[in-house]
């Protein structure tokens, strides 16, 4: 176990994989992760998915069965895509059983062309509930406006969830809702609080990515506030979720044993290779708080991360004036964020997508071409 990946977890930071495949499972390789570099969580898409298959590794037998059963490309794909998160979820168990449920966990996207749907949203997560079958699963429903009921909804029915795709401070304000109405259901209807658990998945550096865009067309001094938005917004979610868990709403739920809905930090492999490769990482660390990385970014915080204790405390008015600072030169907010949420899904449905043609290829490739 590295120095710097041992201080995280010490600062209250868990440590997930932002990654999954067959090979990574049955080869020990995630369990070595879980033994030697303090991962305690793996969250999944389908982008994730869609390299895992296509790269084959681990995939021919069951993909052989299927093509011989001649099942959907969608059956095809959920059954291989759940086989693999059921199977990580073993490899985790230890550590759902010694965290109390906190951590241990692996997330398992809902279809992202139901994002838009309420209802399908909520039958397609109680189906890959009762598919998984294992209760250290979280299932991924993203954060658009559909999504918000289907959440409270979930949740109401005893299901775990990681929330995804939030890039806004309004739209994880709403999230947050979402979540202590679901557990505001829950436990009208008699359900153990204690049982359920979320995560609320905050992407950063997509913000930036999108905001150096837009300074880099204005020029000039602008260009002076490149890459201080992605930090300073994933700052001030945590002062948000700060505010909620001191509010009497939220005592009244931990008094009935509900569990926090910690912020994610998600996306925090940076894109831009002029800023640290370790930047979402150190300067995101506060307790209470999940952090999912690629594998490159987990490495590179193991090899030369610097962790200085919490480094979110006392940054709330810095954050601010960097946003307001963003908007004085021009950079709308909302705009921003309305762009990331339209461009995550559509990334995420172009990787399904992706995942069902190269899945349908080599189902006829092994049904030797028959219809």
């Amino acid at each position: 176990m590295t120095d710097a990946l041992k201080r995280l977890s010490e600062e209250g930071v868990a440590i997930w994989l932002d990654d999954l495949s067959r090979k990574r499972i049955t080869s020990g390789d995630l369990g070595e992760l879980l033994d030697q570099q303090h991962v305690v969580g793996v969250t999944t898409n389908p982008a994730i998915f869609q390299k895992a298959i296509s790269q084959g590794d681990g995939y021919e037998s069951q993909l052989a069965d299927l093509a011989t059963r001649k099942v959907t490309v969608e059956e095809a794909v959920r059954m291989i895509t759940t086989a693999d998160v059921r199977d990580a979820a073993d490899v985790l168990r230890p550590v759902y059983d010694a965290t109390d449920g906190r951590d241990g966990r692996v997330s398992i996207e809902v279809d992202p062309r139901l994002a838009h749907h309420t209802e399908a949203t909520v039958a397609e997560a109680k189906q890959l509930a009762w598919l998984v079958e294992r209760p250290n699963t979280l299932i991924k429903i993203p954060a658009t406006r559909a999504g918000l009921p289907a959440i409270t909804e979930t949740i109401a029915l005893g299901i775990s969830v990681n929330v995804t795709l939030i890039f806004s401070l309004e739209r994880y304000r709403e999230v947050m809702d979402a979540y202590l109405t679901g557990l505001e259901q829950a436990k009208a209807k008699g359900l153990d609080l204690s049982t359920i658990h979320s995560v609320a998945s905050f992407f950063v550096s997509r913000v930036d990515t999108e905001i150096d865009k837009r300074l880099a067309e204005l020029g000039g001094e602008a260009e002076q506030l490149r890459g201080k938005a992605a930090v300073a917004n994933a700052r001030l979610a945590y002062q948000a979720f700060e505010e909620v868990t001191a509010s009497d709403r939220w005592a009244a739920l931990a008094k009935a044993g509900a569990n926090e809905q910690r912020p994610l930090w998600a996306s925090t492999g940076v894109k831009d290779p002029s800023y640290p490769d370790t930047l979402y990482v150190t300067e995101l660390v506060a307790p209470g708080t999940v952090n999912t990385m690629p594998e490159a970014t987990l490495k590179a915080t193991e090899d030369h991360g610097q962790i200085t204790g919490n480094t979110i405390a006392g940054t709330y008015e810095q954050a601010r004036a960097d946003l307001d600072a963003l908007a004085a030169a021009g950079i709308s907010y909302d705009d921003v964020v309305r762009v990331l949420e339209e461009e995550g899904v559509e990334k995420f449905e172009s990787a399904w997508t992706a995942l069902l043609d190269s899945t349908q290829a080599e189902l006829e490739r092994l049904a030797g071409g028959e219809d």
